[in-house]
């Protein structure tokens, strides 16, 4: 972005600046004062500490001006400061008005329990055979990061992919407002953060928040399999389109064949093509119907298509396939867990074959609410240990599942640790894993497993 500080001042309601002090250009923001770069505008937030303490750390590495929240004055820098009422609203204000009035591309707004982020990664690169597209980086997902990832849009931007996630309700109804997107997409409901929403019915009120700022032309896609969607798109006017593995579904997939680094399917729209994801899952199939039809919408041509799937690049953390440091396989899914996604790795891992054991390392899946223990133990029933020989389970919430699988796994092949024994956890898992085994990692990212992972990558075992 590259605007005058006096256009910024009229965008955020900004005291005047004198005709010197606006006539600077400024050619990015940054919240954090490590990431400034000359000639940029430092946007001090709220957190665990005041960013206000760090203005002068923005100084010296070349601000060009500083937000300052009206409750924070006097403030004693040589940058030119912009007094606002809240310095986070005033970026996102600043945000909408770069989108709507100096940009102005198409916005595609993705949210869902699970698969977002692959979703995301999907559509952006179908549609970037076609377009010059932005999309939200990592998971800059939140209040912060949606008007991060707009403002950092180069200006010849014509299409922005917008992951969007949500913690809370409203949180939704703010992002999609502020970004009004051509199309919405919800790619599930499931039961993340349902310790603060209690229900999948409140998860689902919320995630269909993200079509409050949808275009009157626009369009809303969703899951058609899940009914919590099915009863509230009927609310929605704008043009409805669904994804699924049902026939009811405008597109839907069949034939699925998976691999342990990709899988393939049809689709019933177009018969004579075969795609393919290099990565695994019936789950990630899903998500790739909702990428597509996304780009039927923007006038891909499906041969197009099925190339950008078949190449498109995974975000870490996400169902990676890795090889231990004695030559077991690993199969790494420990950025994000609910008890649905659990479920649905689980199922693929074991269908795998392994001349060795299936040894699957779970974690507890945080923000279950007082629904966690049952949550938990539910876990069981996608556990056979004909299937999946051990088990190694870490974490508070976990004890519920390893009291269930007590009753069918033998004592020899089931351990399970509180969260103050991940280091004896690891050393027995070192220990335990031979060379023809495959592994599962699967937590949410709380419980930070990726110390597990490289112990096992780098070796050191007893």
């Amino acid at each position: 972005m590259k605007m005058t500080l006096a256009e910024i001042a009229r965008v955020v309601k900004a005291q005047p600046l004198s005709e010197a002090d606006g006539s600077h250009v400024v050619t990015g923001l940054a919240f954090d004062s490590r990431k400034l770069k000359p000639g940029m505008l430092f946007v001090p937030l709220r957190g665990e500490r005041d960013g206000h303490e760090f203005i002068p750390a923005a100084a010296t590495a070349g601000a060009v001006a500083t937000f300052v929240a009206a409750d924070h004055l006097p403030v004693t820098t040589k940058l030119i400061t912009l007094v606002v009422p809240d310095p986070l609203k005033a970026m996102q204000q600043l945000a909408q008005y770069y989108l709507l009035m100096k940009v102005n591309p198409k916005v595609v707004a993705i949210t869902g329990s699970n698969g977002k982020t692959t979703t995301k990664d999907m559509t952006a690169a179908i549609l970037a055979t076609q377009y010059h597209v932005v999309k939200t980086p990592d998971n800059y997902n939140n209040e912060i990061g949606v008007p991060m990832t707009i403002l950092s849009m180069e200006p010849n931007t014509e299409v922005l992919v917008l992951e969007m996630g949500m913690d809370r309700p409203g949180q939704l109804h703010a992002l999609s407002t502020l970004a009004e997107p051509d199309v919405a997409v919800i790619t599930m409901i499931g039961e993340a953060h349902i310790e603060f929403f209690k229900t999948r019915d409140k998860i689902a009120d919320a995630k269909m928040e993200i079509t409050d700022g949808l275009k009157d032309d626009g369009t809303f896609i969703f899951n058609g399999d899940e009914p919590l969607l099915q009863e509230r798109a009927k609310k929605i006017t704008q043009e409805r389109e669904t994804f699924g593995l049902h026939p009811e579904n405008t597109i839907f997939a069949h034939s699925i064949s998976g691999h342990r680094n990709h899988t393939e399917f049809t689709v019933e729209a177009w018969p004579d093509l075969t795609f393919s994801i290099p990565i695994m899952g019936e789950y990630n199939v899903v998500n790739a119907l909702a990428a597509l039809l996304v780009g039927r919408k923007f006038h891909v041509k499906p041969e197009i298509m099925q190339k950008a799937l078949a190449h498109f690049q995974v975000t870490a953390n996400r169902t990676q396939w890795l090889i231990g440091d004695v030559g077991e396989q690993i199969l790494s899914d420990v950025y994000n867990a609910n008890p649905t996604a659990m479920k649905a790795v689980i199922h693929d891992f074991s269908e795998f074959t392994a001349t060795g054991r299936h040894i699957a390392v779970l974690g507890d899946m945080l923000e279950l609410g007082e629904q966690s223990p049952a949550l938990h133990a539910g876990l069981a029933e996608a556990l056979d240990p004909k299937e999946v020989q051990v088990v190694y389970l870490y974490g508070s919430d976990m004890k519920a599942l390893a009291d269930t699988l007590a009753a069918k796994y033998p004592a020899d092949q089931l351990h399970y640790y509180p969260l103050d024994d991940k280091e004896q956890m690891t050393r027995d898992l070192q220990n335990d894993v031979n060379h023809d085994d495959m592994v599962l990692l699967k937590a949410s990212h709380g419980l930070h497993l990726e110390t597990v992972l490289s112990a096992l990558v780098a070796g050191g075992r007893a």
